[in-house]
């Protein structure tokens, strides 16, 4: 099937969850209302709901969920291995060491991006300096930094739970599960995730020759380090935003590329915007289960996640076999 076809019913299926998570919460609101409050907003009930409080949720998980599979293309690209994902560098990890830490110590909103967005700064300085050494950029010592870096930091983050007061405990839980209810202005974000993916999509040529190999690649006339290095920035940049606005929501990064190539789109030129569409599509979607099938009680978006990302990708798996 031609690409420009899947791209359109992608976009539309984007605009969907849109549409969806704009209708359907606490309050239920018909199609007529939803369509009414964005084309000739009227003051009342339906355009406060949508306006001051869906529109800005649905925004935030939409970036949210663009960026982590983003990162995730750019990581299994790097690593050349299918089953990398925006976590496996241990950035999360010191996202989420430095946001409980400031959670323990009583900052609020604020104090908490501050600290995740220190403690995934620190993260990737380890990660980036430990395996790239005079010149040499190694990724199995890349893979292997981040894999150890992320399991320490997820035996400090046990100390923390195990040691905070009972009544911090559900906040700092709801951070580690993904939690889109605190999300704040997504502007930042929206604007790392068009950056990451335009510039990507113009390096898409060596994206899909470095997909092959190194020495594939630098027959090819790919710089290859700096390629790997931009890369790995690329997708720290993303994961960064994306944990800064809804804490750590997994199973995007793995399940929307594996996805998308086994349907077919392997061209980094198509795969980076198509895996962004699914990814902000299926964290809307995900977002809106969590807050509306308990409402008013609201539930992390990081279950939702998994519940329906587990099955998809064992089923894709199946497939393939």
């Amino acid at each position: 099937m031609p690409r420009a076809p899947i791209f359109l019913l992608l976009t539309l299926t984007a605009l969907g969850s849109v549409f969806i998570a704009l209708a359907f919460g606490s309050l239920p609101l018909t199609v007529v209302e939803v369509f009414q409050a964005i084309v000739s907003p009227v003051p009342g009930i339906a355009d406060d709901v949508i306006w001051k409080l869906r529109m800005p949720r649905v925004l935030a998980a939409f970036a949210c969920g663009g960026l982590l599979a983003t990162a995730g293309v750019l990581l299994q690209v790097l690593l050349r291995n299918p089953l990398a994902d925006p976590y496996i560098l241990g950035i999360s990890g010191g996202a989420a060491l430095g946001a409980l830490g400031a959670i323990l110590l009583g900052a609020g909103v604020a104090g908490g991006n501050a600290g995740a967005l220190a403690g995934a700064l620190g993260a990737i300085a380890i990660v980036f300096g430990l395996s790239f050494r005079a010149g040499d950029w190694n990724l199995h010592r890349l893979l292997l930094t981040g894999v150890v870096i992320a399991a320490g930091f997820t035996a400090v983050i046990s100390l923390l739970l195990s040691i905070a007061p009972q009544a911090q405990i559900k906040g700092m839980l709801f951070w580690l599960m993904g939690d889109l209810s605190h999300a704040g202005s997504s502007g930042a974000a929206w604007l790392v995730l068009g950056l990451v993916v335009a510039v990507f999509t113009l390096w898409s040529g060596s994206l899909n020759a470095l997909a092959l190999g190194a020495l594939k690649a630098r027959a090819l006339g790919v710089a290859v380090g700096g390629v790997q290095s931009a890369l790995y920035f690329g997708a720290a940049l993303a994961t960064v935003a994306a944990v800064l606005l809804g804490g750590s929501i997994g199973f995007v990064g793995i399940m929307v590329p594996h996805a998308l190539r086994l349907s077919g789109v392997n061209d980094h030129r198509w795969l980076l915007p198509a895996s962004a569409l699914v990814g902000g599509s299926f964290v809307t979607l995900a977002d809106t289960f969590a807050r509306s099938v308990w409402a008013p009680q609201q539930l992390p978006v990081g279950i939702f996640t998994a519940v329906l990302g587990v099955p998809v990708l064992l089923f894709l798996l199946s497939r393939r076999a």
